[in-house]
């Protein structure tokens, strides 16, 4: 009886370790990011319907907790989407997210920053998409930017998370100033573009809204199109909250007749800056951060646009910058 009982120990062990090699090789090895100072704690975090109006697919919108919260829908009748109350030139933008779970293959859910509704021909734009999956692995992150109209240049870099977007709430962040555009994944950088002479002409240089939705992406979003939204799945749902919108908020005054945009600063903005997260912590990454920002890139970055000599046979500049 006693070699029967430590036969079974061995054979659940062994059961119980398959099943782990199973789950990694699955959803890929899971990593422990480095310990980095929380920009996020530096700001007051808002309620939803304090800070954001419906965009599109009202009906599919939900707010929770009394307005602190709220929940995107996409069915077969429409996605939704969530767009600032404010437009804003430069600043400090976070929403915590919780993504929709099981098979969401064609799914898109993106929070960023435009301003093609004032400026159609010659856009900004800075973006976080994150696209759904097929057999139920991993959400894919994309970050991506447009300056002054360049969207014929796309800018594509894509990163597996180290977690599971559908468990819990994670900060997505966008840090925007004359300096650099970080892209930052619970306070960790996975993505710096410094303002330099090589990106001047495309880099993001007017006021932009900032918009969270979620829509069906079937054309391209999951392996260029090959598995679309399987809506018999639906509705998926995104729910988010932990806004925080701290930047220069351009508003709409009269003056001799004709209708300008004139910036008002938030309080944390010197007098003699238009940056509202001005300041040494602000205009270039610590030594942490950039330790951070390497781990981000080297374990979970699988594609950059400046990689791909397929795509461009002459590289944009910033690539080759230093």
């Amino acid at each position: 009886m006693e070699f029967f009982l430590h036969d079974r120990k061995i054979v659940l062990s062994q059961f119980l370790i398959l099943c782990m090699i199973i789950v990694v090789s699955c959803r890929g090895p899971v990593y422990k990011p480095p310990e980095i100072e929380k920009l996020t704690d530096h700001f007051s975090r808002l309620s939803v319907n304090q800070s954001y109006n419906v965009f599109y697919g009202g009906s599919n919108i939900h707010m929770t907790n009394n307005g602190s919260s709220a929940e995107i829908i996409l069915d077969k009748s429409s996605g939704s989407g969530l767009i600032s109350k404010d437009k804003y030139y430069y600043g400090f933008f976070n929403a915590a997210l919780k993504l929709p779970a099981h098979f969401t293959s064609g799914v898109v859910v993106a929070f960023y920053m435009s301003n093609s509704d004032v400026f159609p021909h010659n856009h900004d734009e800075i973006d976080f998409e994150l696209l759904g999956h097929e057999k139920r692995r991993d959400w894919i992150l994309q970050t991506n930017l447009y300056g002054n109209g360049s969207v014929h240049t796309g800018r594509e870099e894509k990163f597996y998370l180290w977690f599971d977007p559908t468990l819990d709430f994670h900060d997505y962040t966008i840090l925007w100033n004359n300096h650099h555009i970080v892209f930052l994944v619970d306070n960790v950088p996975i993505r710096e573009v410094v303002h330099n002479t090589a990106i001047s002409s495309v880099y993001p240089s007017k006021p932009m809204s900032i918009i969270v939705t979620i829509w069906d992406g079937s054309e391209w979003a999951t392996h260029g199109g090959k598995y679309p939204v399987n809506y018999n799945y639906a509705p998926f749902v995104t729910t988010m909250k932990g806004i925080e919108l701290e930047g220069c908020i351009k508003q709409q005054q009269n003056t001799n007749s004709s209708s300008i945009l004139t910036p008002t600063c938030s309080k944390r903005s010197s007098t003699s800056s238009l940056d509202p997260v001005d300041g040494e912590g602000f205009m270039k990454l610590s030594s942490q951060q950039m330790a951070g920002l390497d781990w981000a890139r080297r374990k979970h970055m699988f594609y950059s646009y400046c990689q791909d000599t397929k795509r461009y046979k002459v590289l944009p500049p910033e690539c080759n910058a230093t």
